[in-house]
């Protein structure tokens, strides 16, 4: 009777401790707007290479010469591998221009479609907005 209560107790907190990850994700829909597209420029300031999104923290200038900044939502680590970058692809001070969709709540996040560099070079940064057209979900590389 022990073992038997022991190995359901075991098995329940298995699966709690599996879905743990899944809580922490959210959809797109339920902090960005896919009817407010952004394009950003501005200098990196940050990279975190962390599961289950990377964020890229960028500094982008306003015309009335004040700093603002912004924090991009990207895919995962191994997609963003996957679709070209490498940890030294995004260095601190690179000018970079953004595409992406807003957040709901104002504040000044975005999660990312794409990345162009100053030499033109444009990579996917794997935005989970599920609207967006295929063709424009992972444009190829220029």
């Amino acid at each position: 009777m022990r073992t038997r209560l022991f190995v359901m107790v075991a098995g329940i907190g298995s699966l709690l401790l599996a879905a743990a990850p899944m809580l922490a994700h959210h959809a797109f829909s339920s902090e960005f707007d896919a009817s407010k597209p952004i394009k950003l420029e501005g200098t990196i300031k940050k990279v975190e290479w962390i599961n289950p999104h990377s964020w890229i923290t960028i500094d982008v200038k306003q015309a009335n010469g004040t700093t603002q900044v912004w924090e991009i939502e990207a895919g995962a680590p191994n997609a963003m591998f996957r679709r070209g970058f490498n940890r030294n692809s995004l260095p601190v001070g690179t000018q970079i221009v953004v595409n992406g969709y807003q957040a709901k709540d104002g504040k000044q996040r975005a999660n990312g479609r794409d990345l162009t560099f100053p030499d033109g070079k444009r990579l996917f940064l794997g935005t989970s907005n599920t609207a967006v057209p295929a063709e424009e979900r992972e444009p190829a590389a220029k």
